[in-house]
């Protein structure tokens, strides 16, 4: 076995390069990962940009990973050599911050990101927490079950966790990474789904995913349509515009949710008129631990919910990221490796 690997590293704001390194051997607590495959998110972009609060650079990028386990740290038990997982944002817990102490890990103080706080999952290689992995099934790809890690998890926990009921009305703001798993969720979770994108260019799309409804924004006012439809129960927000997410409030039923998921960069405006006067809320929703990982999996096996994705090889890494920030990737950019 090869006593080096290559990694593409964010070595200042904005630069990727293909680098060597040695294999690292796994602490305690810790496996080693042979990275089969691993998406581009849209949150690298603060670790591209170097933006991310207390980043330190050089830093591999990546928290969709999926590949096999090569190595074993002390005290790993529960994991096997050979055995297939994958890792997300949620990189593991410190496990004695208040949040944790309470129960609540993923909103622990001090995680384990991959990609932020540790090297990612842009690499052959990869060290991650033993406690933040989570089993692969069989019936998936890794390619498929990359983005599942994490967008998939994000808007699967997302509507569940919601208080919705079969049959509610609930709309996904965004047709593309994130949205394009959230409608699909809403579907197969047995709600009436309506999807919200700019341009008639993807109904088509939108109601092969599984959709009851289009709403073009370019043509109507989303929030007006919904209201006429009685008001969504929820509105799973993933496109990252504050300026597209704000108005939606006004598109919510009585005690209806707008839940965050996807980080814009803008502000999001909002008027306190339709929050006071119908108890609506905001609020966001991020990702889940990794059994909630491995519960997200086993629904989208369960209701055959993939991701759209297209591949590229590590050392194209750089205009993969590129291809993705411009919005052109269809819809998950995935780096492969060697391995898969």
């Amino acid at each position: 076995m090869a006593d080096t690997y290559k990694a593409v590293e964010v070595y200042e704001p904005g630069r990727l390069r293909v680098v060597e390194r040695s294999i690292p051997e796994p602490g305690a607590g810790q496996v080693r990962i042979r990275v089969e495959a691993c998406g581009i998110c849209h949150t690298d972009m603060a670790t591209v940009t170097g933006t991310f609060p207390g980043l330190t650079l050089p830093r591999v990028p990546g928290h969709e990973v999926v590949g096999r386990i090569e190595a074993l740290g002390a005290g790993v038990s529960r994991w096997e050599i050979g055995q297939r997982v994958g890792v997300g944002f949620f990189g593991g817990e410190d496990g004695v911050c208040e949040s944790c102490r309470r129960g609540d890990i993923v909103n622990c103080l001090n995680p384990v990101i991959p990609g932020v706080t540790v090297d990612g999952g842009y690499a052959e290689v990869m060290i991650a927490e033993a406690r933040g992995i989570a089993s692969i099934p069989d019936e998936l790809t890794s390619v498929e079950a990359a983005p599942l890690v994490c967008a998939g998890i994000t808007t699967y926990n997302a509507l569940r966790n919601a208080g919705l009921r079969a049959g509610d009305l609930v709309a996904v703001q965004g047709v593309g990474g994130l949205g394009h798993l959230g409608i699909q969720f809403a579907r197969h979770m047995g709600f009436r789904t309506v999807a919200i994108g700019r341009g008639s260019n993807k109904e088509k799309l939108a109601k092969e995913l599984g959709a009851h409804l289009y709403i073009d924004t370019a043509v109507d006012d989303a929030a007006v349509v919904l209201q006429r439809m009685g008001g969504a129960r929820a509105i799973l927000a993933t496109a990252p515009s504050g300026d597209a997410m704000g108005p939606l409030v006004f598109g919510l039923a009585a005690r209806g949710k707008l839940i965050i998921v996807g980080v814009p960069e803008d502000e999001i405006k909002l008027s306190a008129f339709p929050l006071v006067f119908g108890g609506r809320s905001i609020y966001g929703s991020l990702t889940g631990t990794a059994i909630d990982t491995e519960d997200t999996l086993a629904f989208s096996v369960l209701e055959n919910i993939r991701p759209m994705v297209e591949t590229a090889p590590l050392e194209q890494a750089a205009d993969a990221y590129a291809r993705m920030m411009q919005g052109k990737a269809r819809f998950r950019m995935m780096l492969v490796t060697n391995a898969n």
